[in-house]
């Protein structure tokens, strides 16, 4: 027996001083691998003690870490998506989660995934399999979103402290939109597989504001969620919402800032659009000193954008000012384009109705010639007319139904986090749906997460205690 005891105590550490030899001798790539294995694994453990740990990692690495230079797809693997497949294996830890009845927004989610996730053998079909797996893969990351939707919605995750992950999360945010706005005034080598969107100057050509993500227009998307979040504390008591004054005004006037420099019109109409939303629905309580709050974050962030580069604020609202003065007598200019891509599209349907049932396959427009040219439809709705069919439009149009149900019910519920989760996502939803019209914004598979998890935090029940 003591001989066995001595053996095993010597068996650690000989394997401890063998694992070290072998690390020390490995090539320079292998030995990071060997290194690092210890640190993720004990990460990984760390991960599943809780069940929203992986999400605030996952999060985490969204929003702060670049997609990796490698040549898998178009726009490189993302650290994120290691993350996803960790929070996967958390929920197979927990799969008592699993036996719930879908409700209305359930069922929304599932069928217009399932409508994509189906849309991909159209794409074969008519676009090849190279094409059709691109599509595939995208379906693949928008699942995350729906997963992180199911997973937050029926586990205890973030119970009684959603506010506190929120106010995490919240910093997290403020740091990678100061990090774009870094990114824009020194032009930092862009990330791998960037949107190639530049803003043309008497001073130069400067590559417009997207910080780690894909291109601006996420960038600006992202923006416009978290001063939606700005907007609708500011009318509540401090009490009632997550992050302080101090801490709303700080990172409103470096969202509204990063929104400047990402140069997207359509986010900035999505708050626009949001806060008109918040200011009828709370127009009886609204009080004006707590709106002014808002509007000095924005009018900070302005004059910071300004301080920093001029020459671009200036360009930005001479803009925006002409998108509105020469809407009706210069529309396609206006529209950057987009009026000739939404004919080609239509006159596609006009000469193919059929093509009008089935589509031609999710996310094949910009990558195949099969409706004539490749072409970047710039419209949510019409893209999924045509890449999906009917029953694709409409099972996006019931989504939409769906999520401002749910988030209306919220608000309606005396649980004030609740009725703050509800309003939130209610007022940017009604946003997204806007600028719906000029992006496809449901394809921002790195924030969308962020975004179904809240709206799960709203759909939760009151009757909290019966879940897993």
């Amino acid at each position: 027996m003591t001989t066995e005891r001595s053996a095993r105590n010597l068996l650690a550490p000989a394997f401890l001083g063998a694992y070290a030899s072998a690390t020390a001798l490995a090539q320079p790539t292998a030995a990071l691998v060997l290194a690092s294995a210890p640190l993720a694994a004990l990460l990984c453990c760390w991960t599943f003690l809780d069940s929203g740990r992986w999400l605030l990692l996952f999060f985490s690495a969204t929003l702060l870490l670049p997609a990796l230079p490698l040549s898998w797809g178009g726009s490189g693997l993302h650290p994120a998506v290691v993350v996803a497949l960790l929070g996967v294996l958390a929920g197979l830890a927990r799969l008592s989660w699993l036996w719930f009845t879908p409700d209305l927004l359930g069922w929304a989610l599932l069928e217009y995934t399932t409508v994509l996730g189906a849309s991909v053998c159209i794409a074969a079909l008519y676009s090849g399999a190279e094409i059709a797996g691109g599509s595939l893969a995208r379906v693949a990351l928008f699942s995350i979103s729906i997963y992180v939707f199911f997973y937050v919605k029926g586990t205890h995750t973030f119970a009684g402290e959603s506010f506190r992950a929120v106010r995490l999360l919240y910093w997290v945010a403020v740091i990678a939109a100061l990090f774009a706005c870094a990114d824009f005034y020194f032009q930092f080598p862009a990330p791998a597989g960037f949107g190639q969107q530049f803003v043309w100057m008497e001073t130069g050509v400067y590559r417009r504001a997207q910080g780690l993500f894909y291109d601006a227009s996420a960038l600006g998307n992202f923006c416009a969620f978290f001063l939606v979040m700005i907007a609708v504390s500011l009318i509540r008591r401090r009490s009632e919402t997550p992050v302080s004054r101090a801490g709303l005004l700080t990172g409103g006037l470096v969202f509204f800032a990063a929104l400047l420099f990402s140069y997207s019109r359509a986010s900035l109409l999505n708050v626009l659009a949001a806060v008109a939303v918040l200011l009828f629905l709370e127009r009886r309580r609204l009080r004006l000193r707590r709106l002014s709050v808002f509007l000095v974050a924005c009018g900070a962030g302005s004059a910071a954008a300004y301080f920093l580069l001029p020459a671009l604020a200036n360009v930005y609202w001479l803009r925006l000012f002409q998108s509105f003065q020469y809407f009706s007598s210069a529309t396609g200019a206006v529209l950057s384009g987009r009026l000739d891509s939404w004919r080609v599209l239509t006159e596609f349907l006009v000469d193919h109705p059929w093509h009008a049932l089935l589509g031609v396959g999710y996310k094949t427009l910009p990558y195949s010639n099969f409706v004539g040219q490749r072409v970047i439809a710039d419209n949510m709705y019409l893209s999924m007319l045509v890449e999906t069919g009917l029953l694709g439009l409409a099972s996006l149009l019931f989504l939409n139904f769906a999520i401002l149900r749910t988030s209306w019910k919220a608000r309606q519920s005396a649980d004030s986090r609740r009725w703050f989760y509800g309003t939130w996502i209610l007022c940017f939803w009604a946003g997204q749906m806007v600028q719906m019209l000029s992006q496809d914004v449901l394809t921002y598979w790195r924030v969308l997460p962020i975004y179904f998890c809240m709206l799960a935090l709203a759909a939760r029940q009151d009757n909290e205690h019966s879940l897993p």
